[in-house]
């Protein structure tokens, strides 16, 4: 990595949420969302009614349902138990008024549009390239299944870190070296999600940044430019450096216990 005075940012992609409430969503958090707005407006029906991008978000009145405020559920908070939550009857869930889902984009309401699978999303943007890239950045990283729309709260760690991934991927600046910190990334992967995420985080290092993880898996580490291998043990018998280098030369550390399976890893 080149000295601490060229590097521009340093970015912690972690497993946080990508938000505390069911409004943001991946359409929003990666960027698109407005895009997609814009394309709603240019519709006919909604050149006739002199619709602005602002009609087809849940958070604007004019356009949301405003029997659930956009939330799609009424909520009934009860006193020393769970709150319940009960679909909207006035826009059965969809979050819009009438009005705005009267309009549609090649037959699709806002709400199609939102409860669109990302796979589904690339397919149906493929001419719209400011949309379709950054959702083809979702669906390479093994996302394919979740919806455009899908509420923050019901996704898990690990699918919110890939977002941030995303994200990230759809921003790359080439002119700026960047390092992006990641704690596990491959927690609760299959195999074939955690050769997708090597490939999107070998975008960003072929973009001229530097990747730094946090990993235990085998897959991972014995494909790194370079590993710092810590212990011997865990706990408070580890913290020290047994080894650096390849993950050949880890390998070839007898010390270390990283070495020893990586060395069958590396046969296999």
């Amino acid at each position: 990595m080149d000295g601490v005075e060229h590097v521009h940012k340093v970015v912690d992609i972690d497993q946080t949420p990508i938000g505390r409430n069911s409004r943001s969503n991946p359409a929003t958090y990666v960027g698109f969302y407005d895009a997609i707005r814009d394309l709603f407006t240019q519709s006919p029906l909604a050149v006739e009614r002199d619709y602005r991008p602002g009609r087809f978000s849940f958070n604007v009145k004019g356009g949301r349902c405003e029997e659930c405020q956009g939330e799609g559920v009424i909520t009934t908070q009860l006193y020393f138990m769970p709150d319940v939550e009960v679909t909207c009857g006035a826009c059965k869930g969809a979050r819009f008024n009438t009005e705005t889902l009267e309009v549609t984009l090649r037959g699709k309401t806002i709400d199609d549009v939102l409860n669109m699978s990302v796979e589904e999303g690339v397919a149906f943007f493929a001419g719209e390239p400011a949309v379709s890239r950054k959702i083809q950045v979702l669906a390479d990283l093994g996302l394919g299944y979740l919806t455009l729309g899908q509420s923050a709260t019901t996704l898990s760690g690990g699918e919110a870190q890939r977002i941030k991934i995303a994200t990230e991927l759809s921003t790359l600046q080439r002119s700026k070296h960047a390092v992006y910190i990641l704690d596990e990334p491959t927690t609760g992967l299959h195999l074939a999600d955690i050769e997708r995420l090597l490939e999107s985080l070998n975008r960003i290092v072929d973009a001229g940044h530097t990747v730094l993880l946090i990993e235990h898996h085998l897959d991972v580490i014995k494909v790194a430019d370079h590993v710092i291998d810590l212990g011997p043990e865990g706990g408070h018998a580890g913290g020290e450096i047994v080894a650096t280098g390849t993950p050949e030369a880890i390998a070839a550390c007898r010390a270390s216990h990283t070495g020893r399976f990586l060395k069958a890893h590396l046969r296999a």
